[in-house]
Order: structure tokens, then C-alpha cells, then sequence
């Protein structure tokens, strides 16, 4: 009777549990060696381009994939365009188009109803993807007028082509990564455990953090100072916009105009 009685409580699920370790352990040990074999002058050096991307924003992708969950072959399909589109783009900017393969495998798996659980439903509200859309551009244009007036730097589009392989870059590995996980996944996972406050912190966190450790980020106090202050201010705002549409793509919005703005900087 006291079973009866009581309200049935599901227990929430561990916040990392599907996590695909063994693909994952293949990813890191694949790059050490490569790593190692560039290190002795066996491959050359752009490989480790290739294999940074590969690795790292696969892991993520995976990840997420694997949380939503999708088949495992769906996973190494995504890792594989990956390093098709970062070998294209190390050997002619014009490779970068490569980078719309990834993109369009996500969309063909959210076509079929496969990552729901992302916020990668279809149809889209086109006044949520419009919210996105003002949210990036007003993070943008913050960010264009500061760091030029503040960290010694300045727009520069006097290089459109490695501007344009960089956007494609961010469209179809670094925001796609970035969103599918640390909002689709990680923040989607913990507002089942906790508050909207404390999930948006622990996703936003985990999103600074991961640009923090990029070998590609600029070491100046000003500069990661900077970097921390608007990928915060993005992460939280991302996390926001899913919350508020439930869906993932006026993030994946916001996200690839803030980071389209930033291509343009560059030094004095």
C-alpha cells in the first residue's frame, strides 16, 4: 500500500552515462600516434591540423550522437567526414567546402526524427531561428567594437577566401560540435538533474574551458580575458535559447554569426 501511495519518482540518469569510451579511446590514441609520428618527421607537419580536428571535435560530436541516442555507425560516419573536410582544407582553402558534409549528415539524422533529444526536431519556429539570429549579431557587433578599441586588434576582410574556409570550418566542426554537445547534450542532460541556473553553468563552464585548452587560442592575458567574457556570455545565451525553444538551431544561429564576426579580427 505505501508503494501505491507514494508518487513515482524516476531516478535521473548518470550525466555521462553512454558515453562511447572505447570510440574514444581509438580517437586519442590515433592522435598520439600521429602526433608522434609528426614529431619525427615520419608525417608532415599539417597532419596535426587534421588530426586536432578529427579528434577533438569528434569526440564531441560522438559523444552527443551517442547520447542521443544513434547508432554507433553514425557516430564513425560524422568522425570520418570530419577528417575527410580537415585533409581538404589543409591541402587548398578551397577544401573547407568539405566541412558541409558533417552539417549535412547531422541534418539528414535530425530529418529523420534521430536527434529529438538534441533539440534537433524538425519543423523550426523561424521566430526562434530570428531570436538566434539578433542574439548573434548583437553579441558580434559588441564584440567588433571592443576588441578593437581594447585588445589591439581590428576587422579585416582583406583575406576573404581564408575568412570563408574558417566560416566553413565553424559551420560544419567547431559550432556543430560545440552546440551538439555542450547545449544539445551536456545542458540538455543536466536540467534533468538541476536547475536551469546551475545546468547552464556547468554546460557554460565546460564550453569556456574547452576553447581555454586550444592550442589555437591566443595566450595574452587580454586576449583569453576577452575570450572568456564572450564565450561565457555565448554559452549562457545558447543555453537560454534552447531552453526557451527547445530547439538546438537558433544556438547553432548565434553561435556561427558570433564566431563569423571573430574570423574578421585580426592584428594591427
Amino acid at each position: 500500500m505505501w508503494a501505491l501511495d507514494q508518487p513515482y519518482a524516476p531516478r535521473a540518469e548518470r550525466l555521462l552515462a553512454d558515453t562511447p569510451l572505447a570510440l574514444l579511446a581509438v580517437l586519442a590514441v590515433g592522435a598520439a600516434v600521429a602526433m608522434l609520428l609528426v614529431e619525427v618527421s615520419i608525417l608532415p607537419a599539417h597532419v596535426v591540423r587534421v588530426i586536432g580536428v578529427t579528434a577533438g571535435q569528434g569526440a564531441l560530436l560522438a559523444t552527443a550522437l551517442a547520447w542521443a541516442p544513434v547508432s554507433p555507425a553514425s557516430s564513425v560516419v560524422a568522425i570520418a567526414l570530419l577528417g575527410l573536410a580537415a585533409a581538404a582544407s589543409a591541402v587548398a582553402a578551397p577544401g573547407a567546402a568539405a566541412y558541409l558534409a558533417p552539417a549535412l549528415w547531422i541534418f539528414w539524422l535530425a530529418a529523420r526524427g534521430q536527434l529529438d533529444s538534441l533539440g534537433l526536431g524538425m519543423p523550426v519556429s523561424w521566430r526562434a531561428v530570428a531570436t538566434g539570429a539578433l542574439a548573434g549579431a548583437g553579441l558580434s557587433i559588441h564584440l567588433l567594437v571592443s576588441a578593437s578599441r581594447t585588445l589591439g586588434v581590428q576587422v579585416h576582410v582583406d583575406h576573404a577566401s581564408e575568412i570563408l574556409s574558417a566560416i566553413a570550418y565553424d559551420v560544419g566542426a567547431n559550432v556543430l560540435a560545440a552546440e551538439c554537445f555542450f547545449r544539445g547534450a551536456l545542458f540538455n542532460r543536466a536540467t534533468r538533474r538541476w536547475s536551469f541556473a546551475t545546468a547552464a553553468t556547468v554546460a557554460t563552464a565546460a564550453y569556456v574551458l574547452r576553447y581555454l585548452v586550444d592550442p589555437l587560442l591566443p595566450k595574452s592575458p587580454e586576449l583569453v580575458a576577452g575570450a572568456v567574457f564572450y564565450l561565457a556570455l555565448l554559452g549562457a545565451i545558447n543555453c537560454w535559447l534552447l531552453a526557451w525553444s527547445q530547439s538546438l538551431v537558433p544556438g547553432l544561429v548565434s553561435a556561427t554569426l558570433f564566431f563569423a564576426a571573430y574570423r574578421t579580427l585580426g592584428p594591427r
